[in-house]
């Protein structure tokens, strides 16, 4: 990984990291395909982890302390399962006020704020993600694709 991207995940905001990526697809001259699904993504990511990071409440898919915000913990929530946890514990903590499903210590987890989780969710549901059901599986063609823009965010980091 690029030094550059260590930077970016842990101090940037979500349009410096998503410009970012952008002008690393355009360098790349990366398949129409990839490009149209990369910044979608990582955005959809990105609104919950960045809100995480600034509050100092990041952990990992099995809900591990974690420190700061880097591509190799963006990338452990990019797997699309990741991601579907992530969307629901984020829900529920928001009904609960706050965070669950994590092994931060309590006290950290009752500062929790809510999380706005329009656009992972809008995401999510044009993936064919059900957003009432966290054991509806989605189709197995949605994990696929998500684990080759996984690949191609990888290349530009």
């Amino acid at each position: 990984m690029k030094q550059e991207s260590y930077k970016l995940f842990k101090d940037e905001n979500i349009e410096t990291i998503l410009n970012f990526l952008k002008s690393e697809l355009a360098n790349r001259n990366e398949s129409p395909f990839w490009s149209d699904k990369v910044i979608p993504f990582s955005e959809a990511i990105l609104t919950v982890l960045i809100p995480l990071r600034d509050a100092d409440m990041l952990f990992n898919p099995e809900g591990a302390v974690v420190d700061s915000l880097t591509p190799e913990l963006f990338f452990m929530w990019s797997d699309f399962v990741s991601l579907k946890s992530l969307a629901f514990t984020i829900q529920k903590s928001n009904l609960a006020k706050e965070l669950l499903r994590t092994k931060l210590d309590s006290l950290v987890c009752k500062k929790y704020r809510g999380i706005d989780l329009k656009i992972l969710g809008d995401y999510l549901a044009k993936n064919r993600v059900n957003l009432e059901d966290e054991n509806i599986d989605f189709p197995i063609a949605t994990y696929n694709l998500h684990q080759g823009v996984s690949n191609v965010i990888k290349s530009l980091l």
